[in-house]
């Protein structure tokens, strides 16, 4: 059955509250997967759609309910709409977040229009099961990482284009490029791509915000001010993240590779999830 509560895009909560949902699936790449967050006991990580899903939980009788992760890192958007599609409207889940293009548009012959395509058919088709859906813009890299200026004017189209599939009523937007705390590289993982464990704190509480809970702290506050790294602190962090993280990604651009590859769904099922 359809979820007809009001959602919020980016403001508090609807006057009527939250609408409480009884099983969430997470559709993605890596930054649904939780990358780069606190790792779990089985080995995974947990991930701001884990946080998510504990939050939600709570709000229920013990083992009501029901989460699946289907996000898998390197993800590219065709292969989440063929590949985690199927089984996210196959569990006529309330609520699905639904996060992807973004590694399409990090390679050098992205084709937006395809992207958009794919993207929005994801949506439509998750929408047709009734579900609440939660999509995504991207932060915005020029801020906080040299070279990435080439990306912002497929991230600015892709911004608008999600905004625009917002205006449906069961569509919220969670809208981090207009949050300026993600410029802080403390919200961010070594590899400056993934999210450090507090950036995965503020992404899960932009959702639930969006949803229409009542705020628990204030996501979008700048992080109290650091000293400033000194220049040889720079360097030694630059070089590290060039021959630990930027040159491995590269080579499996060239390879044709993927660090996804054979890597199933950490949460393939919806299954009775408690936190």
């Amino acid at each position: 059955m359809e979820n007809t509560a009001h959602t919020s895009r980016t403001g508090p909560a609807a006057p009527t509250g939250p609408a409480v949902y009884a099983s969430y699936v997470a559709v993605g790449d890596s930054f649904t997967e939780g990358m780069c967050d606190d790792l779990l006991p089985d080995g995974h990580y947990r991930g701001w759609a884990d946080r998510v899903a504990a939050r939600l939980a709570a709000e229920q009788p013990a083992g009501g309910f029901r989460y699946a992760n289907l996000a898998v890192r390197g993800k590219l958007i065709g292969q989440i709409h063929d590949e985690q599609l199927p089984a996210a409207t196959a569990m006529r889940p309330d609520l699905v977040t639904l996060a992807g293009g973004l590694n399409d548009v990090l390679r050098p012959r992205c084709d937006i229009e395809q992207v958009e395509d794919l993207l929005g058919r994801s949506a439509t088709a998750l929408r047709a099961t009734g579900a609440t859906v939660v999509m995504f813009t991207s932060t915005d890299p020029t801020r906080r990482m040299a070279g990435s200026a080439r990306l912002l004017p497929a991230i600015l189209r892709m911004k608008g284009f999600v905004h625009e599939l917002g205006r449906d009523p069961g569509i919220a937007v969670v809208d981090l490029f207009s949050a300026p705390c993600f410029d802080d590289r403390r919200l961010w993982a070594e590899d400056r791509l993934h999210l450090s464990p507090e950036g995965h704190r503020r992404v899960a509480e932009a959702v639930l915000e969006a949803l229409g809970h009542p705020a628990s702290f204030d996501w979008r506050a700048p992080l109290p001010a650091a000293a400033p790294a000194g220049r040889g602190a720079r360097l030694a962090a630059d070089a590290r993240w060039l021959g630990t993280h930027l040159g491995p990604w590269i080579g499996r651009r060239i390879t044709g590779r993927s660090s996804g590859d054979g890597r199933p769904p950490k949460r393939a099922e919806l299954l009775p999830y408690e936190g």
